[in-house]
């Protein structure tokens, strides 16, 4: 009854993955895709990063080794055949010789033998090791799972913050950008105010200054939005690390609403022990081990097996006829009395495994709760960050807007202006720094309670 369940565990689990695949939705084509955001990044990097397809092909061998584990409970048949030349030596042709004519007969110094037979053998009880081994199997085949959606939680999250930064950078690119055009603007007001005398050259030549200094910062933010690209394309997978050129991010929304985080670590840290695939994949190895214990106390039952064969052999022809052949059947007991205490050392190794992988789960525990507690102190902590950088945008964007009145209209030197000027760009990269830390901890915490793979039609599910 246990095989038959077994056997009906494997077939529902593969008509479910087939499922699964034929009802997951096409990847996004990033040729239509013109403005791409978080969300469809992610779900492009789990369909094709290599990385998935290699943790899936853990999976196909994992359930390749449970088909081994359990073809071993079946009957072995074995065909065997063979042609045989003999030349005997000198000696023993004459021995024969002389045995032959006593009889009135003749003996071939060459002779042909041909023989075939089939073979059956059915190990009946070996010490519950077959048992255990295919346990171990199973629990590897849902350890290997585990990983591969650990492996997207982790994707889906290396690609959050890939994305964020090349978003950071893309907006460094428009303050830099707007930085350039101010300037610009100063400029052109300074030459003409020069040329009716009415301001000096030394400012026209102070904003050429500034604008060169705009226009080098965003040449460095373009080279910097450049690299991370590239880092973000290896995540999604595209050939040759290339982003496309016609795509552009999502912009950073500065208005975006703080969600005020509810719910108490302890919760969250109860929810992620329960759902986390890393702990799930460490609780499998856990039963692996004790699974490898069975296997170790096998040697100290004895085993049983079950063989018969027919056999035929023929000199001279090798057209063997039903006179040719004949059968055996037979059981066959081993048990090992004594092996030098190698027996005893390998269960002790096994307690000692299964005892490692015990404690190593206890630690992820921890680790995993350690993390929801930082990364909640993180997220309060940018969320205040975002209130204060965006009280002080305010104040600096009024400042600027004073500074620029009164040097217009004469009341104010030009370092008041470029002092304000300055200190906006600042303010806004650091409101956006803010910002992208404030999504960064979100992901983050999504990630550490295993949360941040809702939504996604992932290839491959956990086997329950």
């Amino acid at each position: 009854m246990q095989r038959i369940l077994v056997g009906m565990v494997v077939l529902i689990s593969c008509l479910e993955v087939s499922a699964r695949a034929a009802e997951q939705p096409a990847i996004p084509d990033l040729a239509k895709v013109k403005v791409l955001d978080l969300k469809i990044a992610q779900a492009v990097a789990l369909s094709g990063n290599p990385d998935m397809a290699a943790a899936q092909a853990r999976i196909e061998q994992a359930r390749a080794r449970v088909r081994q584990a359990a073809a071993t409970w079946w009957p072995s048949l074995d065909a065997s055949g063979s042609g045989v030349r003999q030349h005997l030596s000198e000696n023993s042709y004459q021995y024969n010789r002389g045995l032959a004519a006593l009889i009135g007969g003749k003996a071939d110094q060459n002779t042909d033998v041909y023989s075939s037979s089939i073979q059956a053998t059915w190990l009946l009880f070996d010490g519950f090791y077959r048992d255990f081994r295919e346990r171990q199997a199973l629990y590897g085949e849902q350890a290997a799972q585990a990983g591969l959606v650990d492996s997207q939680r982790m994707l889906v999250t290396a690609v959050a913050e890939a994305f964020l930064n090349a978003q950071l950078s893309q907006t460094y690119i428009d303050i830099n950008r707007a930085d350039a055009t101010f300037y610009g603007q100063q400029l052109e007001d300074a030459q003409n105010r020069f040329k009716v005398g009415a301001g000096p050259w030394g400012d026209v030549l102070n904003i050429r200054v500034q604008v060169n200094s705009a226009k080098t910062s965003l040449i460095r933010s373009q080279r910097e939005f450049e690299a991370a690209g590239y880092g973000l394309a290896a995540l999604l997978g595209l050939p040759d690390a290339s982003f496309p050129s016609h795509l552009r991010l999502a912009a950073l929304d500065k208005e975006t609403a703080l969600v005020e985080q509810k719910e108490a670590a302890e919760t969250l840290i109860k929810e992620a022990i329960s759902i986390r695939p890393d702990i799930r994949q460490l609780e499998m190895v856990v039963k692996q081990a004790e699974a490898g214990t069975g296997m170790a106390k096998a040697p100290f039952y004895p085993k049983f097996q079950l063989g018969g064969a027919i056999e035929g052999m023929r000199e001279g022809d090798a057209r063997l006829t039903n006179d040719d052949f004949g059968n055996t059947v037979g059981v066959n007991m081993s048990w090992n009395l004594y092996a030098g205490g190698a027996d005893k050392a390998r269960v002790v190794e096994a307690e000692q495994a299964k005892r490692e992988a015990v404690f190593a789960l206890a630690g992820l525990r921890n680790n995993v709760a350690a993390e929801i507690r930082q990364d909640l102190a993180m997220l309060a902590a940018s969320q205040e960050q975002v209130r204060l950088q965006r009280e002080t945008v305010k104040l600096v964007e009024e400042n600027r807007d004073l500074a620029r009145n009164e040097y217009e209209a004469g009341e104010a030197s030009l370092v008041r202006l470029n002092e304000a000027q300055r200190d906006l760009v600042t303010t806004y990269g650091r409101l956006a720094q803010a910002l992208v830390g404030y999504h960064l901890a979100q992901q983050r915490l999504l990630a550490s309670t295993g949360r941040n793979l809702a939504g996604f039609d992932q290839p491959a599910k956990e086997r329950k």
